[in-house]
C-alpha cells in the first residue's frame, strides 16, 4: 500500500482529487477523514497542511505528497521531486505599497518584509546583496503594510487581485511554483512498483491535456497537402469512405494551434470534420 500526502482544502487539494479521479483512482468523497483508502487501487490519501507534507514525507510517515514547489522549498527537506504536475502554477514575489517608487532592489534596504517564506526570502536577499529586516507572519500577509507592521510583503501571487484590493503592486518574481509529486528516498521496491502505475495513469492524463481528436472527410486529390499541416503525433489514420475520391481522416491536435490547424484543413476542401475530447492518451 502506498501512502500519499495531500493537502487538506483550497485550490491544490482541488486540482489534486480531480487529477486522482482522472487516473480512476476511486476515493469516498462522501466524508472526508485525516485517511482514505482507495477502493480500486493499493493507494491511501493522508489529508494535511500543506507545510506539514515535506516533513511527513522525508520521515516516511508518508511515501509520496503533492504540495506546491513553494513549500517544498521553503522546508529544505531531504526528499526527492518524482514529478512536476503542472498545476496550481503561482509566483513568489515581493510586493510593495501601490503609491511608493520602486527604483530596483535596493529600495528594501533596511525595509522590513512581512513574509510566511522566510527561508527563501533570507536566500534571495543574500543572494542579490539585500539588508532588509524579515517579519515572520502566517496568515493574511498582505496587510502588513496597510497597518504599519511591515514596508513590503513576500507572499504567493496568483492572479494579483488580492495585492490590488490592498492597494500593493508586485516589484520582484523571486520564484515561480507549481505543483509538485514528491517521494521519500528510503522507499521500498514493492512501492516503487505501485509508484510506476501511479505515475503511467498520471502520464496518461496529463498527455491528453489541451488534446483533441479529430476526424474529417478529405478529398483524395488535396490529402498529400491535408497531411502535411497535421501536427499529428507520428501520422493521421486515413480510411477510404464509400463516396469515390474521398477518405477520412483522424488524428490528434493541440487545442492551442486548433483553430489556425483546421481554417487550413477547410481550405484544402475537408469537410465534415468532428471534434471530440481526449479523456486519456497512452504515447
Amino acid at each position: 500500500m502506498l501512502r500519499i500526502a495531500v493537502q487538506a482544502k483550497g485550490r491544490l487539494y482541488e486540482e489534486t482529487m480531480a487529477l486522482l479521479e482522472e487516473a480512476d483512482i476511486k476515493l469516498s468523497t462522501t466524508k472526508r477523514t485525516l485517511l482514505v483508502q482507495s477502493s480500486n487501487f493499493p493507494i491511501e490519501v493522508l489529508f494535511l497542511r500543506d507545510d506539514d507534507i515535506p516533513q511527513t514525507v522525508a520521515t516516511g510517515v508518508a511515501d509520496l505528497g503533492i504540495v506546491g514547489e513553494n513549500e517544498f522549498m521553503e522546508k529544505e527537506e531531504d526528499v526527492e521531486i518524482v514529478k512536476r504536475l503542472g498545476f496550481s502554477k503561482c509566483r513568489l514575489s515581493l510586493a510593495i505599497p501601490k503609491d511608493i517608487e520602486y527604483d530596483g532592489l535596493s529600495w528594501f534596504n533596511g525595509k522590513k518584509i512581512a513574509t510566511s517564506y522566510p527561508v527563501i526570502l533570507r536566500k534571495f536577499l543574500k543572494e542579490n546583496d539585500v539588508t532588509a529586516e524579515i517579519h515572520v507572519i502566517t496568515g493574511s500577509v498582505e496587510v502588513s503594510p496597510g497597518i504599519g507592521l511591515a514596508d513590503a510583503i513576500f507572499d504567493i501571487v496568483s492572479s494579483g487581485s488580492t495585492l490590488v484590493s490592498n492597494r500593493l503592486k508586485e516589484v520582484e518574481v523571486v520564484m515561480k511554483s507549481e505543483a509538485l509529486l514528491i517521494g521519500n528516498k528510503q522507499m521500498s521496491d514493492d512501492k516503487k512498483e505501485i509508484l510506476e502505475e501511479l505515475l503511467f495513469r498520471m502520464d496518461a492524463v496529463k498527455t491528453a491535456e489541451d488534446k483533441k481528436y479529430v476526424l474529417m472527410n478529405a478529398p483524395k486529390d488535396k490529402l498529400s497537402e491535408i497531411v502535411a499541416v497535421l501536427p499529428g503525433m507520428k501520422s493521421p489514420t486515413i480510411m477510404p469512405l464509400a463516396q469515390e475520391g474521398w477518405c477520412s481522416v483522424h488524428t490528434v491536435l493541440d487545442e492551442k494551434r486548433f483553430w489556425e490547424i483546421i481554417g487550413k484543413l477547410k481550405g484544402l476542401g475537408a469537410e465534415g470534420i468532428l471534434v471530440l475530447p481526449i479523456e486519456k492518451m497512452i504515447v
